[in-house]
């Protein structure tokens, strides 16, 4: 999927005169309405600044902008790494990074087998993992630099666009398994939970979250990916979908556009707080977790010097890459 927005062309032509930088931290003072509305532009997944280390010298031709390497990420983060790379790749012209998605799983499972050298994924390597890693003398190195929603989706039929965090975590744990018992009016028969994939980090994030070690009620259904989600959500009524905030947040692409034309977006409460309000997975109440399903995105990297992967990592979680944050709202 390669999808060029004016906003990228204006993000290249406007970072082409800015050097390129190490990491650092910038800070930001945001101010936003209840609404959700933030004062300068950010994604609906919200980049944030993080320290990057500096890895040792190598003979090879291979520097942090000139040379070939492999990203796999996550799949539910594809709009945001695509707009990252495209940017990236434009800015230093000798750079090729070629980008591929998987669930989760297979992702980690790729960098512990040493088929890629970086990954994006909101799942940190267990101690087991590091361990291994450093047994053969290989550092991992894991940066935080994105926010990400997961999104609750409904078919436009659906008139409960508001649920209770109790509500979703009953129906996760199997205690809600009709449309009746979340609103007693409601024309609905069983609810539907529809997932991206079995190897999925979004369906992981929910059985962390609630505390579910076994297998998921037979009202869990995975498909392929987060579009297929919404486009199954869109033609069943009683279905409900698990999404990243990232394929339905961006105003200026087209994609988005269409999907969020397509679904309910469910506004949540927060856990322990009762005073009827709720929040959608918005820039806001993203940022603050006001919107309760939020977790952190990681860039992980093997390298064993500067390359053009640890380049890409400095280079996004700097200001030029903090910069693509541009206007995504949901």
């Amino acid at each position: 999927m390669n999808r060029v927005s004016g906003i990228q062309k204006f993000i290249i032509i406007a970072s082409r005169n800015i050097s390129f930088t190490t990491c650092k931290i910038v800070d930001r003072k945001i101010s936003y309405k209840l609404t959700g509305k933030l004062s300068f532009p950010i994604m609906g997944l919200l980049i944030f600044l993080a320290a990057c280390g500096q890895m040792g010298k190598t003979g090879t031709n291979e520097t942090p902008t000139r040379g070939n390497t492999t990203i796999i990420s996550d799949e539910s983060f594809q709009p945001l790494i695509e707009t990252e790379v495209f940017t990236f790749t434009h800015l230093y012209e000798n750079a090729n990074i070629k980008a591929i998605y998987k669930p989760e799983y297979d992702v980690i499972e790729d960098f512990m087998n040493d088929s890629v050298k970086v990954i994006v994924t909101s799942k940190k390597l267990s101690d087991y993992q590091i361990q291994y890693l450093r047994d053969t003398l290989i550092v991992a190195r894991t940066t935080t630099f994105a926010y990400d929603a997961l999104a609750l989706v409904t078919n436009r039929a659906n008139t409960d666009t508001l649920l209770t965090y109790k509500a979703v975590k009953d129906i996760f744990l199997g205690k809600v398994k009709r449309w009746n018992d979340v609103n007693s009016e409601s024309k609905l028969g069983d609810i539907r939970v529809i997932f991206d994939n079995n190897k999925s980090g979004n369906i992981r994030y929910f059985k962390e979250l609630f505390g579910i070690k076994d297998t998921l009620k037979g009202n869990f259904f995975a498909v392929n990916s987060n579009p297929e989600v919404i486009n199954f959500v869109s033609r069943n009524p009683d279905a409900i979908g698990i999404i990243s905030v990232n394929w339905i947040s961006d105003k200026d692409d087209s994609l988005s556009l269409s999907f969020t034309k397509k679904v309910n977006i469910i506004a949540v409460s927060q856990e322990f707080v009762n005073d009827g309000s709720y929040y959608r997975p918005q820039q806001g109440f993203i940022y603050d977790k006001s919107y309760p399903f939020v977790r952190e995105i990681y860039l992980i990297s093997r390298e064993t010097f500067p390359g053009l992967g640890s380049g890409f990592i400095n280079w996004a979680c700097a200001e030029q890459g903090q910069r693509i944050g541009v206007r995504r709202e949901v």
